[in-house]
């Protein structure tokens, strides 16, 4: 059992190190004819900007690296279990219930930092006279948050992961190749509803409460 979570460990020390180093290779000479990296890369930030905005005007854009940073490295540690001798960190759920929890803590001290103790008012609902009711729901909302976070993206990758292996095992030829279509989609999904949800709930934060 050590030996599996050292292996996670050591997976994701290698997308930490790796990635930064190819990137920053990439754009210390960039070229005015973009090479395929280049525009992949420059569409990755567009995307990521374009959303941060879509969520929270240009005040989103200070989330830039948060956000960025948490899609590659959930990205590429998803991408590795679809590759053969490696493990995706991923399918490992200590690995994103630490990456929820962490979500989680800052979103609510930035909802406290913006708005002070005025930050409760977020769990109160609509209706006063049902604050009461509406703050214990909305704290078992808030306090699931971290846990289906965690759980959809360990849950999918660990699934991905078991039927790709289990298919290359019994049908080692063209069969298995849909499965791991599926996987690749997979991958790209989970990473995006990952970095739309921390998003959307850094936004949520900030926002102004009507009340």
């Amino acid at each position: 059992m050590e030996g599996f979570y050292t292996h996670h460990i050591l997976m994701a020390l290698l997308v930490l190190v790796v990635i930064p180093a190819a990137f920053s290779v990439v754009a210390k000479k960039p070229s005015l004819v973009p090479t395929p990296v280049q525009n992949l890369f420059e569409m990755y930030i567009e995307f990521v900007d374009n959303m941060l905005k879509e969520q929270m005007g240009k005040e989103g854009r200070k989330f830039f690296p948060l956000v960025a940073g948490l899609g590659l490295f959930i990205f590429f540690g998803n991408l590795l279990g679809m590759i053969p001798g490696f493990e995706s960190y991923t399918a490992n759920i200590n690995t994103t219930l630490a990456l929820a929890l962490m979500v989680f803590v800052l979103y609510n001290y930035l909802g406290f930092k913006k708005h002070g103790i005025s930050y409760l008012k977020h769990f109160m609902g609509p209706i006063p006279a049902a604050a009461p009711i509406f703050f214990v729901i909305e704290v078992i909302s808030h306090i699931s948050r971290p846990i289906t976070l965690a759980l959809r993206l360990f849950a999918n990758m660990t699934g991905g992961e078991l039927i790709t292996v289990v298919l290359i095992m019994l049908v080692p030829l063209l069969i298995p190749l849909p499965i791991m279509v599926v996987h690749l989609i997979a991958v790209f999904l989970q990473t995006y509803v990952f970095m739309i949800l921390t998003t959307v709930y850094i936004a949520g934060a900030l926002v102004e409460e009507a009340h």
